[in-house]
C-alpha cells in the first residue's frame, strides 16, 4: 500500500510539474542530416535564439532565429534568418552561392540556389526544396528536393 501512495504521488507530481506540450522546437543546437544530397559539407542549425521585431527586443511568437554553421567552411556560407512556425511546420530559406555542385564535388563549378526548408516541429523531419535557373554543363534550371531530419545536439 505504502509503494502505491508513493507511485501515485510521483506520477501526480510528474504531471504537475511537467513542461506544457508545445509545437515549438527547444532552443539548441541540431545536426542537420541529408544523406541524399551531393555536397561533402555538414551543417548545424544553431537555434538558440527566438527571432525579435526590428530595433526592438520584442521577441516574434512561433519563429527561431536560425545560423548555419557549415563543417568545413569551404565553399559554404554561414547564414543567418527566422524559421516561422506555421500549422506545426517550420518554414526557413537559404540563398546559397554555392548550393549546386558540379563535375568535382570538392573543386568543381557550383551554381547558386533558392533553398526551402521545411521541418515538423515535433519529428523535425521535413524536406529542403533547392532551386536554380540554370543545371549543370548547360542543363536547364530546375529543383531538387532532399529529405532531411535535425538532430538536437
Amino acid at each position: 500500500m505504502k509503494s502505491l501512495v508513493m507511485t501515485t504521488a510521483l506520477v501526480a507530481s510528474a504531471v504537475m510539474f511537467a513542461p506544457p506540450a508545445t509545437a515549438e522546437m527547444y532552443l539548441g543546437n541540431y545536426d542537420l542530416i541529408m544523406p541524399d544530397r551531393r555536397d561533402f559539407h555538414t551543417y548545424v542549425f544553431s537555434a538558440v535564439f527566438p527571432c525579435t521585431a526590428p530595433g526592438t527586443a520584442t521577441n516574434i511568437p512561433n519563429c527561431i532565429r536560425i545560423e548555419t554553421l557549415p563543417r568545413p567552411i569551404a565553399k559554404a556560407i554561414q547564414y543567418k534568418g527566422d524559421a516561422l512556425l506555421a500549422n506545426g511546420q517550420y518554414t526557413f530559406t537559404v540563398d546559397d552561392p554555392f548550393g549546386l555542385r558540379c563535375g568535382d564535388i570538392y573543386y568543381g563549378p557550383t551554381i547558386p540556389t533558392h533553398d526551402v526548408y521545411t521541418w515538423d516541429a515535433n519529428t523535425l523531419a521535413g524536406s529542403m526544396v533547392s532551386t536554380f535557373d540554370a543545371g549543370c554543363d548547360g542543363a536547364p534550371g530546375g529543383s531538387f528536393t532532399y529529405p532531411f531530419s535535425l538532430s538536437r545536439m
